[in-house]
Protein backbone atom coordinates (compact mmCIF):
# COMPACT_ATOMS: atom_id res chain seq x y z
CA UNK A 1 0.00 0.00 0.00
CA UNK A 2 1.22 3.31 -0.92
CA UNK A 3 2.71 5.31 2.12
CA UNK A 4 2.66 8.68 3.31
CA UNK A 5 5.64 10.20 1.39
CA UNK A 6 3.89 8.91 -2.29
CA UNK A 7 0.59 10.03 -1.24
CA UNK A 8 2.36 13.55 -0.25
CA UNK A 9 3.95 13.68 -3.90
CA UNK A 10 0.60 12.78 -5.23
CA UNK A 11 -0.98 15.71 -3.51
CA UNK A 12 1.38 18.40 -5.12
CA UNK A 13 1.47 16.70 -8.61
CA UNK A 14 -2.40 16.84 -8.28
CA UNK A 15 -2.31 20.38 -7.02
CA UNK A 16 -0.29 21.68 -9.76
CA UNK A 17 -1.91 20.32 -12.20
CA UNK A 18 -5.66 21.37 -11.33
CA UNK A 19 -5.09 24.32 -8.82
CA UNK A 20 -6.75 27.71 -9.72
CA UNK A 21 -8.22 26.65 -12.79
CA UNK A 22 -11.98 25.79 -13.63
CA UNK A 23 -12.69 22.05 -14.44
CA UNK A 24 -13.61 21.57 -17.89
CA UNK A 25 -14.23 17.88 -17.36
CA UNK A 26 -14.89 16.22 -13.79
CA UNK A 27 -16.15 12.45 -13.82
CA UNK A 28 -17.03 10.40 -10.56
CA UNK A 29 -16.91 7.05 -11.84
CA UNK A 30 -18.26 5.39 -8.10
CA UNK A 31 -21.62 4.37 -7.11
CA UNK A 32 -22.45 7.00 -4.29
CA UNK A 33 -20.78 10.23 -6.48
CA UNK A 34 -21.40 9.38 -9.97
CA UNK A 35 -24.48 11.91 -10.53
CA UNK A 36 -22.39 14.88 -8.59
CA UNK A 37 -21.05 17.46 -10.91
CA UNK A 38 -18.21 19.26 -10.62
CA UNK A 39 -17.90 21.04 -14.32
CA UNK A 40 -17.22 24.72 -13.93
CA UNK A 41 -15.92 23.98 -10.19
CA UNK A 42 -12.38 25.69 -9.17
CA UNK A 43 -9.79 23.41 -7.14
CA UNK A 44 -8.30 25.49 -3.98
CA UNK A 45 -6.52 22.44 -2.78
CA UNK A 46 -5.04 19.22 -3.08
CA UNK A 47 -3.35 18.04 0.04
CA UNK A 48 -2.77 14.82 1.85
CA UNK A 49 -3.38 13.17 5.52
CA UNK A 50 -1.57 10.06 6.03
CA UNK A 51 -2.90 7.90 2.97
CA UNK A 52 -5.43 9.56 2.45
CA UNK A 53 -6.15 12.32 -0.56
CA UNK A 54 -8.09 16.11 -0.12
CA UNK A 55 -9.09 17.75 -3.23
CA UNK A 56 -10.97 20.72 -2.16
CA UNK A 57 -13.41 22.65 -4.21
CA UNK A 58 -14.83 26.64 -4.47
CA UNK A 59 -18.20 25.43 -3.48
CA UNK A 60 -17.90 23.60 -0.03
CA UNK A 61 -17.07 20.27 -1.05
CA UNK A 62 -14.15 17.57 -0.76
CA UNK A 63 -13.16 14.74 -2.95
CA UNK A 64 -11.39 12.36 -0.62
CA UNK A 65 -9.81 9.33 -1.88
CA UNK A 66 -7.60 6.42 -0.90
CA UNK A 67 -5.76 4.66 -2.97
CA UNK A 68 -5.55 1.23 -0.94
CA UNK A 69 -3.44 -1.28 -2.73
CA UNK A 70 -3.39 -0.61 -5.87
CA UNK A 71 -4.78 3.17 -6.98
CA UNK A 72 -2.95 5.57 -7.80
CA UNK A 73 -3.68 9.13 -9.99
CA UNK A 74 -2.25 9.75 -13.24
CA UNK A 75 -1.72 13.24 -14.52
CA UNK A 76 -1.70 13.44 -18.68
CA UNK A 77 -2.22 16.74 -20.81
CA UNK A 78 -5.92 17.69 -21.74
CA UNK A 79 -6.84 15.92 -25.40
CA UNK A 80 -4.30 13.42 -25.27
CA UNK A 81 -4.86 9.94 -25.90
CA UNK A 82 -4.23 9.02 -22.58
CA UNK A 83 -6.44 11.50 -21.07
CA UNK A 84 -9.34 9.92 -22.74
CA UNK A 85 -9.58 8.14 -20.18
CA UNK A 86 -11.04 4.77 -21.68
CA UNK A 87 -9.65 2.49 -19.46
CA UNK A 88 -12.19 0.27 -17.21
CA UNK A 89 -10.48 0.86 -14.10
CA UNK A 90 -10.58 4.66 -14.20
CA UNK A 91 -12.54 5.49 -11.08
CA UNK A 92 -12.23 9.78 -11.40
CA UNK A 93 -11.19 12.03 -13.90
CA UNK A 94 -10.55 15.90 -13.31
CA UNK A 95 -9.73 17.91 -16.31
CA UNK A 96 -9.07 21.45 -16.41
CA UNK A 97 -8.21 22.70 -20.17
CA UNK A 98 -4.65 21.80 -19.38
CA UNK A 99 -3.80 19.02 -17.43
CA UNK A 100 -6.27 15.73 -16.85
CA UNK A 101 -6.36 13.59 -13.70
CA UNK A 102 -7.14 9.91 -13.58
CA UNK A 103 -8.14 8.14 -10.62
CA UNK A 104 -6.98 4.73 -11.34
CA UNK A 105 -8.17 1.45 -8.86
CA UNK A 106 -8.59 3.84 -6.05
CA UNK A 107 -10.14 1.28 -3.35
CA UNK A 108 -11.90 4.34 -1.61
CA UNK A 109 -13.99 7.58 -2.67
CA UNK A 110 -16.27 10.13 -1.32
CA UNK A 111 -17.82 13.61 -2.31
CA UNK A 112 -18.35 15.37 1.36
CA UNK A 113 -18.38 18.76 2.69
CA UNK A 114 -14.98 19.95 3.27
CA UNK A 115 -16.39 20.97 7.17
CA UNK A 116 -16.76 17.25 7.34
CA UNK A 117 -12.89 16.36 6.60
CA UNK A 118 -12.23 16.37 10.32
CA UNK A 119 -14.68 13.97 11.02
CA UNK A 120 -14.05 11.54 8.15
CA UNK A 121 -10.26 11.33 9.43
CA UNK A 122 -10.82 11.54 13.38
CA UNK A 123 -9.85 8.19 14.11
CA UNK A 124 -6.63 8.90 12.93
CA UNK A 125 -3.22 9.88 14.52
CA UNK A 126 -1.54 12.82 14.10
CA UNK A 127 0.21 13.02 10.26
CA UNK A 128 3.84 11.93 10.20
CA UNK A 129 4.62 14.30 7.39
CA UNK A 130 2.18 16.85 8.72
CA UNK A 131 3.44 20.89 8.65
CA UNK A 132 2.39 20.37 12.69
CA UNK A 133 3.90 17.14 13.43
CA UNK A 134 7.49 18.93 14.77
CA UNK A 135 5.88 20.28 17.52
CA UNK A 136 2.07 19.74 18.42
CA UNK A 137 1.97 15.76 16.32
CA UNK A 138 5.52 14.32 17.68
CA UNK A 139 3.67 15.32 21.16
CA UNK A 140 0.19 13.15 20.30
CA UNK A 141 1.92 11.00 18.53
CA UNK A 142 3.92 9.95 21.74
CA UNK A 143 0.94 9.90 24.15
CA UNK A 144 -0.67 7.47 21.87
CA UNK A 145 2.59 5.44 21.64
CA UNK A 146 2.61 5.55 25.40
CA UNK A 147 -0.85 3.79 25.45
CA UNK A 148 0.16 0.79 23.43
CA UNK A 149 1.58 -1.63 26.34
CA UNK A 150 2.83 -4.80 25.06
CA UNK A 151 1.95 -4.39 21.39
CA UNK A 152 4.99 -4.69 19.36
CA UNK A 153 6.49 -1.34 17.46
CA UNK A 154 6.30 -2.83 13.83
CA UNK A 155 2.56 -3.28 14.90
CA UNK A 156 2.10 -0.13 16.27
CA UNK A 157 4.01 2.18 13.46
CA UNK A 158 1.84 0.38 10.75
CA UNK A 159 -1.63 1.63 13.20
CA UNK A 160 -2.96 4.48 11.56
CA UNK A 161 -4.86 5.33 14.78
CA UNK A 162 -1.49 6.01 16.39
CA UNK A 163 0.45 7.94 13.67
CA UNK A 164 -0.69 8.38 10.10
CA UNK A 165 1.72 7.76 7.31
CA UNK A 166 3.74 4.58 7.98
CA UNK A 167 3.48 1.87 5.86
CA UNK A 168 5.79 -1.79 6.09
CA UNK A 169 8.25 0.05 3.96
CA UNK A 170 9.28 3.34 6.53
CA UNK A 171 8.39 0.67 9.32
CA UNK A 172 11.73 -1.12 8.80
CA UNK A 173 13.73 1.58 8.12
CA UNK A 174 12.72 3.65 10.98
CA UNK A 175 13.24 0.29 13.10
CA UNK A 176 16.91 -0.01 11.63
CA UNK A 177 17.78 3.23 11.64
CA UNK A 178 17.30 3.00 15.70
CA UNK A 179 18.82 -0.12 16.13
CA UNK A 180 15.52 -1.25 17.47
CA UNK A 181 13.87 -4.92 17.75
CA UNK A 182 10.97 -4.83 15.73
CA UNK A 183 9.47 -6.72 18.37
CA UNK A 184 10.37 -4.56 21.18
CA UNK A 185 6.48 -3.63 23.02
CA UNK A 186 5.62 0.01 22.08
CA UNK A 187 5.30 -0.03 26.43
CA UNK A 188 8.58 -0.47 27.19
CA UNK A 189 10.02 2.64 25.08
CA UNK A 190 10.90 5.51 27.84
CA UNK A 191 9.61 9.27 26.82
CA UNK A 192 13.15 10.16 25.16
CA UNK A 193 12.77 6.53 22.95
CA UNK A 194 9.33 7.52 21.90
CA UNK A 195 10.39 11.18 20.55
CA UNK A 196 13.40 9.54 18.60
CA UNK A 197 11.15 6.71 17.22
CA UNK A 198 8.77 9.25 16.05
CA UNK A 199 11.65 11.90 15.17
CA UNK A 200 13.00 9.50 12.82
CA UNK A 201 10.23 8.86 11.08
CA UNK A 202 9.35 12.06 10.28
CA UNK A 203 13.17 12.36 8.58
CA UNK A 204 12.99 9.93 7.12
CA UNK A 205 9.82 9.95 5.52
CA UNK A 206 10.24 14.27 4.71
CA UNK A 207 13.61 13.15 2.85
CA UNK A 208 11.99 10.94 0.80
CA UNK A 209 9.44 13.20 -0.27
CA UNK A 210 12.60 15.61 -1.11
CA UNK A 211 14.21 12.85 -3.03
CA UNK A 212 11.13 11.86 -4.88
CA UNK A 213 9.85 15.38 -5.60
CA UNK A 214 13.55 15.90 -7.54
CA UNK A 215 14.77 12.69 -8.51
CA UNK A 216 11.89 10.05 -7.88
CA UNK A 217 11.02 7.61 -5.49
CA UNK A 218 12.72 4.70 -6.96
CA UNK A 219 16.14 6.92 -5.67
CA UNK A 220 15.27 6.84 -2.20
CA UNK A 221 17.62 4.06 -0.39
CA UNK A 222 16.60 1.86 1.87
CA UNK A 223 18.61 -0.44 3.82
CA UNK A 224 16.86 -3.10 4.91
CA UNK A 225 13.04 -3.42 3.31
CA UNK A 226 12.94 -5.58 0.06
CA UNK A 227 16.38 -6.85 0.57
CA UNK A 228 15.61 -10.16 2.15
CA UNK A 229 18.70 -12.46 2.38
CA UNK A 230 21.25 -9.54 1.35
CA UNK A 231 24.02 -8.41 3.65
CA UNK A 232 22.83 -5.83 6.47
CA UNK A 233 24.68 -2.72 5.32
CA UNK A 234 26.15 -1.99 8.74
CA UNK A 235 27.50 -5.46 9.46
CA UNK A 236 26.91 -7.73 6.56
CA UNK A 237 24.32 -10.00 8.43
CA UNK A 238 21.82 -11.15 5.83
CA UNK A 239 18.19 -9.09 6.17
CA UNK A 240 16.00 -11.50 7.01
CA UNK A 241 12.07 -11.02 7.21
CA UNK A 242 9.55 -11.24 9.74
CA UNK A 243 5.76 -11.09 10.40
CA UNK A 244 3.68 -7.70 11.77
CA UNK A 245 0.21 -7.74 12.46
CA UNK A 246 -2.06 -10.97 12.80
CA UNK A 247 -3.84 -12.57 9.79
CA UNK A 248 -5.54 -11.77 7.80
CA UNK A 249 -3.59 -8.67 8.08
CA UNK A 250 -0.08 -9.59 8.37
CA UNK A 251 2.49 -7.49 6.92
CA UNK A 252 6.40 -7.89 6.24
CA UNK A 253 8.89 -6.64 8.52
CA UNK A 254 12.56 -6.60 6.91
CA UNK A 255 14.83 -6.61 9.80
CA UNK A 256 18.66 -6.91 10.74
CA UNK A 257 18.99 -10.01 13.70
CA UNK A 258 22.53 -8.64 14.36
CA UNK A 259 21.48 -4.72 14.51
CA UNK A 260 18.08 -5.24 15.81
CA UNK A 261 18.48 -7.59 18.58
CA UNK A 262 16.41 -7.77 21.36
CA UNK A 263 17.29 -5.08 23.93
CA UNK A 264 19.14 -2.70 21.47
CA UNK A 265 18.13 0.36 20.02
CA UNK A 266 16.16 2.72 21.23
CA UNK A 267 15.54 4.00 24.85
CA UNK A 268 13.54 1.81 27.10
CA UNK A 269 11.73 2.18 30.66
CA UNK A 270 13.96 1.27 33.38
CA UNK A 271 12.33 -1.05 36.10
CA UNK A 272 11.43 0.81 39.39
Amino acid sequence: MPEGDVLRLTAQRLDQALRGAPLVRAELRWPTAAAADLVGRTVLSCESYGKHLLTRFDDGRTLHTHLRMEGSWRVERTGSVAAAARAPHVRAVLATERWTCLGLRLGMLDLLRTHDEARLLSHLGPDVLGADFPTSGIAEGERRLAEQGTRPLCDVLLDQRVVAGFGTIWMAETLFTLRCHPWTPAGSLDAEGRRRLLGTGHRLLSRSVDIGRTRGLGEVPRAVHGRLGSPCRRCRTPVEVGQANEPPYERPVFWCPTCQAPGRGVEVSRPA
